[in-house]
């Protein structure tokens, strides 16, 4: 069984756009759970949301996770006809604990990516469509076609409003940080202060340069470090943001550099993979140059 809890208060009908929302993505889950449907229990899988929706710890510890993902892929496999290595022809794999398989997807796989649209997502209504979906139980209240169409509509609005707060958070940092003592601002808008100055050469907005750095959001959330990598980082200046093509160009060799990156002049409107650098954000970057390598 699947499992799940069936809400005497089901739609019936889809009349707001929250609703039109919450069962799109219940639909896009729930197809992408196919392979494993018969695997899991979306009851587990519910509960294990909410927690995740409430800030809770996962229901299951990551090592456990990891056993009932591997438990899992064999026996997905075998059920599509596949030969699992290290087990015997026509033998069975063990059996897999569907409250686990619930609580770690839920918990570790789609949790964390929904819990920052949680105030925009009911709940009830998404896992009524991933029940009618995932169980292939009656009919859905949305077509495939309304469902994507719901969730690009859905992100291209949020990525609409989140570039406008950043636009607006960066122009406010921006306009108090350049009255600041020791802060330059180029005509480009870059800003950057000097940290430690360098005697060197500089490089050409063309060179290939090596440099160590560690970059932030404007509310000190580290993205990137070189530092924590454990070594340098090499790349040409035409490969990089434009903030880093013009500021790296003015810092002669051994100097170490704050700038503070626009977001015309980094990542843009559409921000950077993985969604820590969200769209038009303003950058902070301590940059330290090395060397020039051609």
């Amino acid at each position: 069984m699947l499992g799940g809890n069936v809400s005497a208060q089901e739609k019936t009908a889809l009349v707001s756009e929250r609703d039109k929302v919450s069962y799109a993505i219940g639909m896009d889950v729930g197809n992408s759970f196919e392979p494993v449907a018969q695997f899991m229990d979306l009851s587990a899988f519910q509960k294990a949301l909410e927690t995740s929706f409430k800030g809770g710890e996962p229901l299951i510890s990551q090592a456990d996770a990891q056993a009932t993902d591997q438990a899992l892929r064999v026996n997905i496999a075998a059920s599509q006809g596949q030969t699992v290595p290290g087990t015997a022809p026509g033998s069975k794999p063990p059996a897999v604990d569907k409250a686990k398989v619930g609580y770690m997807l839920g918990g570790f796989a789609v949790g964390p990516s929904l819990a920052p649209l949680k105030s925009e997502i009911d709940l009830p209504v998404m896992m009524q469509a991933m029940r009618t979906v995932v169980g292939k139980t009656g009919t859905p209240l949305m077509t495939a076609a309304e469902a994507q169409a719901a969730v690009q509509a859905f992100m291209t609005q949020r990525q609409s409003q989140a570039g406008q707060r950043n636009r607006e958070e960066g122009a406010k940092f921006l306009a108090g940080n350049k009255t600041k003592p020791g802060v330059i601002t180029t005509p480009s808008g870059l800003q950057y202060m000097v940290l430690r100055e360098g005697n060197g050469a500089r490089p050409t907005p063309q060179s290939r340069v090596r440099v160590n750095y560690v970059g932030t959001l404007l509310d000190g959330t580290k993205f990137d470090s070189s530092y924590d990598r454990g070594e340098p980082a090499e790349f040409g200046l035409t490969q990089v943001i434009p903030g880093w093509t013009e500021g790296v160009a003015l810092m002669p060799v051994g100097a170490k550099y704050r700038f503070w990156i626009p977001g015309n002049l980094a990542y843009g409107p559409n921000g950077a993979p993985g969604g820590t650098i969200g769209p038009d954000a303003t950058l902070t970057f301590d940059v330290e140059l090395m060397g020039i390598l051609q």
